[in-house]
């Protein structure tokens, strides 16, 4: 498993490598098309080529990205992918005419630009159909060994998601003496053999310790020689987070953040985050100011004033603020006051309110409470202090989410639907507490590119 960013698989991380390296491959190769590979008079030399044949890669690159093709998660048929990739190039090469308008002295000439995008189009194609068919094939995976069969071993049997059982083959749970088996025992191997003799007869990749007890009993010279031999030595928790790519908190302990590589709110990651935020958020009003003014102004006409809806919500160390959103249900002020759970279709929510809901127009003027410091670009969604208080006082951990700022995105809204329970509200701070573990301005980005495709896709945010 490669790590960028977060924990991301090695087979999509060497996807967009050859995918980028082929797109540059293609703006060089295209001018041949257009004057012949003989004709070196008028072929320029291969250097001419290159920035905008790099600029072209990396503005596809962009844009597969922000259509979800880099992300684990998707889950599209095949003909589902070709159309994200004809999406892909046709957004790709809109935005790199813009630049070549631009930048005269980066364009491509029209027929040989036109030669790049058929050429990157029939390549990226090629190795989508070879990774669709191909990446989830066994002998790509790795091979892993639970040692445990109890309570916490089930943790990694109920994993039922095909993007939480990716990049791996389970071989099965290895029993520990003095332990309680509580999986089926077709599930269990049984063995007198050592524990290095049992991992090389099964060509064992990865051992994943799962032990309840491990005072009880911990083979710590067996488990010492497995990794001296070349086998990757993995705790439970840590395999569960990198799959699932949030922390449950059934394996979360307090010890566990404290000498974690996570959770560090350094200085310059606070001020570099706080930096992003304001230069995101003065962008983003300049794009979007025109929209928010329509937006203001179709809310009039439908049901009046007020246009804005103004809600308590608790922000970072528990400080309460005012979040501002554009009102998208008929406006009641005894209801407004009162928090409900989200639901996902509310009989409140007017004509337009739908609407703009469904494109996320409403979040626009939370780009206020951004510049002003109450909240980030990403982070925590925030809640209202009634919710916090009931549910601070029935989640462990709960009141961790409120060391950052809340956010207008962030990896739970993307990773997780709509939440309307206890259960859910778990299961979104697990999201949450990976986030915060994994922080940087690269997460962020990765975040804010995966909210624009699920906006795009007509998906939404959660």
């Amino acid at each position: 498993m490669i790590r960028i960013f977060h924990f991301i698989p090695g087979t999509y991380f060497l996807l967009g490598l050859l995918e980028s390296v082929s797109i540059l491959f293609a703006v060089i190769v295209a001018p041949v098309f257009k004057y012949g590979i003989r004709d070196a008079n008028r072929f320029d030399h291969v250097w001419t080529y290159l920035p905008a044949g790099m600029l072209f890669a990396l503005v596809m690159y962009l844009s597969l990205t922000v259509m979800g093709m880099y992300w684990r998660g998707l889950r599209e048929d095949y003909w589902g992918i070709v159309f994200r990739l004809a999406a892909s190039t046709l957004v790709a090469v809109t935005i790199t005419s813009i630049l070549f308008y631009a930048l005269p002295g980066l364009a491509l000439e029209r027929r040989v630009f036109g030669y790049a995008v058929i050429m990157s189009f029939l390549m990226l194609w090629l190795f989508r159909t070879l990774h669709y068919f191909f990446a989830d094939h066994k002998a790509l995976h790795q091979r892993v060994l639970v040692l445990g069969t109890g309570k916490k071993a089930g943790e990694i049997d109920r994993l039922r998601r095909k993007a939480d059982q990716a990049g791996y083959t389970l071989v099965g749970f290895v029993h520990v003496s003095g332990q309680r088996d509580l999986l089926p025992d077709e599930k269990i191997l049984y063995s007198d053999k050592p524990l290095v003799e049992l991992v090389q007869e099964h060509d064992i990749d990865e051992i994943v310790v799962a032990i309840d007890d491990r005072r009880k009993s911990f083979p710590v010279d067996e488990m010492l020689e497995c990794k001296m031999s070349g086998v990757y030595v993995v705790d439970l928790s840590d395999f569960l987070e990198r799959q699932t790519r949030r922390i449950k908190l059934e394996t979360l302990h307090p010890s566990s953040m404290i000498f974690s590589e996570g959770y560090s709110q350094a200085v310059v990651k606070k001020y570099s985050k706080r930096l992003f935020d304001i230069i995101v958020s003065l962008l983003m009003l300049l794009l979007v100011w025109p929209l928010m003014l329509l937006t203001a102004l179709a809310i009039a006409l439908e049901t009046g004033m007020p246009l804005l809806y103004r809600q308590e919500r608790v922000g970072k160390n528990g400080r309460i603020f005012k979040v501002l959103k554009f009102r998208s249900m008929y406006y009641n002020k005894a209801s407004s006051e009162e928090p409900n759970w989200t639901q996902v279709d509310d009989e409140r929510v007017t004509r337009l309110g739908k609407l703009i809901r469904r494109v996320h127009l409403d979040e626009l003027p939370q780009l206020i409470n951004v510049l002003s410091g109450e909240m980030s670009f990403v982070g925590p969604r925030p809640e209202t202090p009634q919710f916090v208080e009931k549910l601070s006082s029935e989640i462990p951990f709960y009141n961790l989410r409120h060391k950052v700022n809340p956010g207008i995105t962030g990896w739970a809204q993307i990773s997780y639907p709509y939440g309307s329970s206890l259960k859910d509200a778990i299961a979104k701070l697990e999201y949450d507490l990976y986030y915060m573990k994994k922080y940087s301005v690269s997460f962020d980005v990765v975040i804010m590119m995966q909210t624009a495709q699920a906006i795009l896709m007509g998906k939404g945010m959660h």
